[in-house]
């Protein structure tokens, strides 16, 4: 009965273990990317490293109400049916993103000027681009 039991703690021990290691290289991956898109727009945006320091903590705050807003479209989050009262509504999904847009472009022309901060839209899509580029090329030469 005693040898079940540490079997048993053993073998969740190691669950954990794993668990936790997957947990650690998904955010580490997550890191790097995030890295890499700093300075990707930090050189498309060519900001000087005042004006870095000033934006990037707007960009956090974009970044992050952007995700959950892209969240709630795929139904990823409980919050989904807080727009409009339809969880399927895509419409007034884009529509909040591109409130949030609006509202943020506003806040980084303060910091980098109007042209810069509309200039960011397409900056950001740009990378995006290059990551699924990149991840395809990972993918084929694998």
């Amino acid at each position: 009965m005693m040898s079940k039991i540490k079997n048993i703690i053993i073998i969740f021990c190691f669950c954990i273990v794993g668990l936790s290691t997957t947990y650690a290289q998904d955010n580490e991956r997550f890191q790097i990317i995030e890295n890499e898109k700093i300075a990707f727009i930090t050189r498309e945006l060519n900001l000087s490293r005042k004006e870095a320091q000033d934006f990037f903590p707007i960009y956090n705050e974009y970044s992050k109400e952007m995700w959950n807003v892209k969240k709630a479209k795929t139904g990823n989050s409980p919050s989904r049916n807080n727009l409009r009262g339809n969880s399927r509504d895509v419409i007034a999904y884009d529509a909040k993103e591109l409130e949030i847009k609006k509202n943020y472009r506003e806040k980084f022309s303060k910091v980098i000027g109007t042209s810069r901060s509309s200039q960011f839209f397409q900056v950001e899509q740009e990378f995006r681009e290059y990551l699924i580029k990149s991840l395809n090329n990972r993918k084929n030469n694998n």
